[in-house]
C-alpha cells in the first residue's frame, strides 16, 4: 500500500491528459487558501487506485489528473492511496476514512464491493466510483445516497475503432484480449467486434475478430504487464492478427513487447487514454486509442463536491456528450485510407442519432 499527500500542482486540464510524475510525502494536509485567494476550504478529497496504480498511462492516471486539477482549483490538498492488489481495497478505504477524507474517489470496477461497504458504513462521507454503477441504478433509483458513479458507454467509441481496424487490416484478421471479463473490459470488446461486423456488412468483406465472440474470449486473469499478458498477445499474433486491442491498463505494455518481437507490421489500439500522448514509447505502434473522459468526469465530480454540490446521479459518457471518442491516427494518418475519417464521422453521427445501435451492458 502506498499513501501520498500533496498539494495539487497541475497547471491545466487536458481532456485526455498527459502523463504526470507522482511525487509527494506522507505528511498531513496543510491549510491552504482557496483557489480564488479567499478563505481556506475545509474539504479533503481522496482517491484509491486499483491494482494498476496511478502511473498506468490509462484510467487510474486520468482519474488522478482529474482529482489534482479539481484540488488545484479549490485550493486544497489531497490524499491518494495506491493499491498493489485487490486485498488492499478495503484497508485502503478504511485508512482514508480514518484520515478524515470528505470525498473518496475509487478507481475501477474491481473496487465496487469495497466502495459500497465503505459508503454504507460512512454515510457522512461522499464517494465517487469510476467505471461502476455501485448501488445506483440507471432508472434513477438511488440506493446509496453518498455514491456517484461515473460511467462510460465505451462500446460506442470502440465500434468506431473496430470499423477502423477492419478497414486497415491487410491480413483480414484482428484481435483483442482483456485483463478480466468485467463489464468495463468487455464493453470495449463488444463495440470493437460490432464495428468490425458492421464494416463487413457494409463493404462485403470477411474480416475476422479473434479473442472475443460476444460473450467470452481471451483474458489474462489480471491487469499486470507480465509474461502471461505477453503470451496472450503472442497467441493472437501467431494467428496472423495485424491489429491488436489489449484492454486492461498496463497489459498493453506486454502486447507492445510481443509486437516488437514479431518482426512484422502490427498496429495496436489503446484504451481510456491516447497512448500516443501518455506513452510516447509506443506511439509508432498506435493506430488509434479508444478514449474515455475520466479526467474530466472526475474533475467535475470532485469540484462539485468541494463546492457543496455533490450529486449522486450517475454520469454516463457517450459520443453525443463527448465523454467517449477515438484519438487521431497520429503516425498512421498517412497509412489509413483517404475515406476512413469521413466514414467514421458519418458512423458517429448515425450512432448519436440512433440509426446504428451499439449494444453492451450500458447500451442495452
Amino acid at each position: 500500500m502506498k499513501i501520498t499527500t500533496r498539494k495539487a500542482a497541475l497547471s491545466g486540464l487536458a481532456i485526455f491528459g498527459a502523463a504526470v510524475l507522482l511525487a509527494g510525502c506522507a505528511s498531513a494536509p496543510e491549510d491552504t487558501d482557496g483557489g480564488d485567494g479567499g478563505e481556506a476550504i475545509d474539504f479533503l478529497p481522496c482517491m484509491v487506485s486499483d491494482a494498476g496504480g496511478f502511473d498506468d498511462k490509462s484510467f487510474n492516471q486520468l482519474s488522478f489528473e482529474g482529482l489534482q486539477q479539481a484540488a488545484e482549483e479549490l485550493g486544497v490538498d489531497t490524499i491518494e492511496v495506491e493499491s498493489q492488489s485487490e486485498t488492499d481495497y478495503a484497508p485502503n478505504l478504511t485508512s482514508l476514512v480514518d484520515q478524515g477524507c470528505d470525498l473518496i474517489v475509487t478507481v475501477g470496477f474491481a473496487l465496487s464491493a469495497a466502495t459500497v461497504e465503505s459508503a454504507l458504513a460512512n454515510p457522512d462521507i461522499e464517494y465517487v466510483i469510476i467505471d461502476d454503477a455501485a448501488d445506483n441504478d440507471f432508472d434513477g433509483t438511488i440506493d446509496a445516497e453518498n455514491i456517484k458513479p461515473i460511467l462510460f458507454d465505451t462500446a460506442q467509441a470502440a465500434f468506431l475503432a473496430g470499423y477502423a481496424a477492419a478497414d486497415f487490416t491487410t491480413t483480414n484478421t484482428v484481435g483483442t484480449f482483456g485483463g478480466m471479463n468485467f463489464p468495463t473490459v468487455s464493453i470495449f470488446m463488444d463495440g470493437f467486434k460490432q464495428g468490425v461486423d458492421h464494416y463487413n456488412t457494409e463493404k462485403g468483406k470477411g474480416v475476422t475478430v479473434l479473442g472475443w465472440d460476444g460473450t467470452d474470449g481471451l483474458f489474462t486473469g489480471g491487469f499486470e504487464a507480465n509474461d502471461t499478458a505477453r503470451q496472450t498477445a503472442q497467441s493472437l499474433i501467431d494467428q496472423n492478427v495485424d491489429v491488436l486491442l489489449p484492454v486492461g491498463g498496463p497489459i498493453y505494455q506486454s502486447a507492445a513487447a510481443a509486437i516488437r518481437e514479431a518482426g512484422r507490421d502490427i498496429a495496436m489500439i489503446g484504451v481510456d487514454a491516447d497512448f500516443t500522448e501518455t506513452d510516447p514509447s509506443v506511439a509508432d505502434l498506435m493506430l488509434t486509442s479508444i478514449l474515455k473522459g475520466i479526467d474530466v468526469g472526475t474533475y467535475e465530480a470532485v469540484l462539485a463536491a468541494g463546492e457543496g454540490n455533490f450529486d449522486p446521479t450517475p454520469f454516463i459518457g457517450t459520443l453525443e456528450n463527448e465523454g467517449v471518442g477515438i484519438a487521431p491516427f497520429h503516425d498512421y494518418e498517412s497509412l489509413v485510407s483517404d475515406t476512413l475519417q469521413g466514414e467514421l464521422d458519418d458512423l458517429k453521427a448515425a450512432i448519436i442519432a440512433g440509426d446504428i445501435e451499439v449494444t453492451s451492458y450500458l447500451a442495452g
